[in-house]
């Protein structure tokens, strides 16, 4: 399949116009920032805390910002538009990814460098993270075409920001309540998991569980979407 870089990159010049002027959806990207400010001030070192504000990021901006702005289209009759047009759903899917992708990341460095976190082997951290991100992506893309305004979408995805950024806990409680043990397998618990493996000197060859489990996500996250996309273009 061929895809048009112009096409996607009008999409996504469109998205940056567009969430530049919307205050309420780009000012969740301080909030990972600041928190990282301040975890750098009080010193905290512990991995669970840097990652709490990494997945964090990754839920308030690559989920958030993804789920409005395919909800603003949506708001607007746009979207339909876009179905619609020559582009195809690669294309854009793509172009409106890419600004999700492009500030998680951002982010996601400004906040590691402001807590003052720095990975034993970054390339295995960077990939595990780009996955994640993906993930995520994927799922404010599915929360955004359920949603028929931003201010639903603003609500819709509250649940999974909590579950994702603060899903750490459960580890806490999955002795005491077995049925949580499922809840390890999630993609932020297996970042955490992956970083830990890392700090104490593992390689890719030995994180290769936990980037499969990440990519399985992905990969399931993906196909759902496209499913979703094109049910979307034929209602």
């Amino acid at each position: 399949m061929n895809i048009s870089l112009k096409r996607v990159n009008a999409i996504f010049q469109k998205d940056f116009k567009d969430f530049s002027r919307n205050w309420a959806v780009s000012s969740v990207l301080f909030v990972p920032i600041g928190l990282g400010f301040m975890y750098g001030r009080a010193g905290v070192e512990d991995l669970t805390s840097h990652y709490l504000l990494i997945n964090l990021a990754m839920a308030m901006v690559a989920t958030f910002v993804q789920c409005c702005l395919i909800a603003e289209e949506k708001e607007k009759n746009t979207l339909r538009g876009l179905m619609l047009s020559p582009a195809s759903t690669m294309e854009i899917i793509g172009g409106k990814s890419l600004l999700s992708f492009i500030l998680t990341l951002g982010v996601i460095v400004l906040t590691s460098y402001l807590s003052g976190y720095q990975p034993a082997d970054t390339a295995v951290i960077v990939v595990a993270v780009v996955l994640s991100s993906l993930f995520y992506i994927a799922i404010g893309t599915i929360l955004g075409l359920y949603s028929k305004s931003v201010m639903e979408a603003s609500l819709i995805v509250m649940p999974v920001i909590l579950i994702f950024s603060l899903g750490s806990f459960i580890t806490q409680l999955a002795d005491s309540y077995p049925i949580l043990k499922v809840a390890l397998y999630l993609p932020n618990i297996q970042l955490i998991e992956l970083a830990t493996k890392v700090e104490a000197g593992s390689r890719f060859g030995d994180v290769l569980v936990e980037l499969g489990i990440i990519a399985a996500w992905v990969v399931v996250s993906f196909i759902v979407t496209n499913i979703i996309y094109r049910k979307r273009m034929i209602d």
